[in-house]
């Protein structure tokens, strides 16, 4: 796809690799519809990327958790913009809990704004893509969508089914120009862990990290073999890429295909791998509770 003077919706625009994704696309002269629900972020960010660009910028106070705000999202940039050419699903947040203390309320808010936010953008983006006859729709998971994480279970299963909507929905899109990507991150320098439900899980992952070494090296167990965090611009720019050409998922971080197929293979033998991350962030777990 030749990107300049097209036009893209990215929800949860206004962080993290929705911010990065949209300075990105700035750069390729797309015109840019950025959704979040703070709306303070959104026009500074758009007021920074019109500055000397090409590119004409509209922030939309939205939160695509509901079902007829995302409906109006979409109807207002078709407005706007006359054609959609990208939707990027990217709005999602976590939780930090232990599986017996995730609450419904929780479960219901990691799923509607992870999850059923998805029909409320990509129903009406795909009546106009249709229509249009051309369109690349991108939803970003989480490797936490391939494996299985402590302390996230509910977080964990709505990336799971992020894939697998995503999945449907290439079914339904074969042999048309009308494109679905999944993304599944590994860890990425935002404040997604700040942020989380429940309180901030950076604390755990703080403090695990030494203990996670310490149990590797003294039970001699091996380490999931991915890279490590790396910065929501390097994740843009491989959405980015995808965007010139088109493939199925996307794994941003080194190692992590590999992984997520170990996984989908032989589970026991991925948990061997995950068995010292599992530990260290218990102890860590634990620790906190004390304190």
């Amino acid at each position: 796809m030749t990107l300049k003077g097209k036009c893209a919706i990215i929800t949860g625009a206004s962080t993290g690799i929705g911010a990065a994704l949209a300075r990105r696309l700035a750069r390729e002269e797309m015109h840019l519809v950025l959704a979040a629900r703070r709306i303070e972020r959104l026009e500074q960010l758009a007021r920074d990327l019109e500055s000397g660009s090409a590119c004409r910028i509209l922030p939309v106070r939205c939160d695509v958790s509901r079902s007829d705000e995302g409906e109006a999202l979409i109807r207002r940039a078709v407005e706007w913009s006359g054609q959609i050419d990208v939707l990027v699903n990217n709005a999602g947040r976590g939780h930090f809990a232990p599986l017996e203390e995730t609450t419904d309320e929780t479960i219901q808010s990691m799923f509607a704004v992870n999850v059923f936010s998805l029909w409320h953008t990509t129903r009406p983006v795909l009546r106009h893509m249709k229509v249009r006859g051309s369109g690349h729709i991108i939803n970003i998971a989480s490797i936490a969508g391939k494996i299985g994480l402590p302390y996230n279970s509910a977080y964990v299963a709505a990336k799971h089914a992020v894939v697998g909507f995503t999945h449907a929905l290439r079914t339904e899109l074969v042999e048309t120009d009308i494109h679905a990507t999944v993304v599944c991150p590994g860890g990425v320098l935002t404040d997604w862990a700040e942020t989380t439900e429940g309180g901030p899980i950076l604390e755990l992952f703080s403090r695990s990290g030494p203990a996670i070494k310490a149990i590797a090296r003294e039970r001699n167990l091996p380490l999931p073999p991915m890279q490590g965090v790396m910065s929501a611009d390097a994740v843009a720019e491989k959405i980015v890429d995808c965007l010139h050409h088109p493939s199925a998922e996307i794994f941003t971080h080194d190692g992590s295909r590999e992984f997520a197929a170990l996984a989908a293979q032989n589970r026991e033998e991925a948990e061997r791998y995950q068995l010292a991350v599992a530990l260290g962030e218990r102890k860590a777990f634990e620790q906190l509770r004390r304190d």
